[in-house]
């Protein structure tokens, strides 16, 4: 039992020195007679057992930031992940979120690893994740991350931060940034241009039309070669809805991303774009 007195005072220190609840912070200086370094450590090691306990557990909830520096030549995107929707859409939990983002740019970090190794006010953010799961009870960590560079960077947060993109380009052009961004959390496509598209995903999709088209009775019949012109066609569509230069521009259906981008300028381009989403 303690054989000091513990203080209301004591007990907002540590608090704020951990963001614990009021009463975890109460009974962390009362089981360590009220060192302040000791309950630290007690509460972390709480947050340890709670991960431990929850780790067969998905965190399909969370916070998404999506930031750049200050030069706008970097961007980061940082995924905080939580059990429930309920904490995600808590304020305290996104300001957390939002402060594990900011060491990231300050910092710039280039992995969830080095970030969790990053310090805030003198506390790693991987402490300061296990004094959260002591606090809140639910499996958190830093859950994903992206990071880009480029002559521009712009950044946008979709739907309560349930989403972040980062769009990588060659010169400055922050609305025309901020229209792409939105472009791709819209319509979510896989790569710059087909160019940029992986050949075994080129491969596996000719593949898939060809047997789909082998299969159906209408085409029974028809020569190979009938059907790999048919195939080519069909991958030219494949192309035109998955990758961003080609689809058509949201703000304007009338041209595609690619005229948008010459419109402003000409030699405006897309390096490199991230997108993650919660899920």
């Amino acid at each position: 039992m303690s054989t000091v007195t513990i203080t209301a005072a004591d007990i907002n220190k540590l608090r704020q020195a951990t963001g614990a609840g009021m009463l975890d912070c109460r009974k962390a200086l009362t089981e360590t007679n009220g060192d302040f370094e000791a309950a630290i450590d007690w509460l972390r090691k709480q947050g340890q057992k709670v991960a431990a306990k929850r780790s067969d557990r998905e965190a399909k909830e969370g916070v998404i930031i999506a930031k750049t520096s200050a030069d706008h030549k970097t961007g980061f995107v940082v995924c905080i992940s939580c059990e429930t929707d309920f904490v995600s859409r808590n304020p305290e939990f996104v300001a957390f979120a939002q402060g594990i983002a900011e060491a990231a740019v300050s910092n710039n970090v280039k992995s969830a690893e080095e970030l969790n190794e990053v310090s805030i006010n003198g506390v790693k953010v991987s402490d300061l994740i296990n004094d959260k799961l002591a606090s809140i009870g639910e499996k958190i960590g830093v859950a994903k991350f992206e990071r880009i560079e480029a002559a521009f960077v712009a950044s946008y947060i979709h739907g309560a931060n349930r989403m972040g993109v980062l769009v990588g380009m060659s010169e400055e052009a922050a609305e025309a940034g901020k229209d792409i961004a939105m472009q791709i959390a819209a319509m979510n496509p896989l790569a710059v241009d087909a160019d940029s598209i992986p050949a075994s995903t080129i491969e596996r999709e000719r593949a898939i039309v060809v047997e789909t088209m082998k299969a159906d009775p209408k085409m029974a019949g028809k020569p190979d070669e009938m059907i790999a012109k048919i195939a080519e066609g069909k991958l030219n569509a494949f192309f035109k809805e998955q990758t961003l230069l080609a689809q058509a521009f949201v703000k304007d259906g009338s041209k595609t991303v690619g005229d948008h981008l010459k419109s402003v300028s000409a030699n405006l381009i897309v390096t490199e774009f991230k997108r993650v989403a919660l899920g």
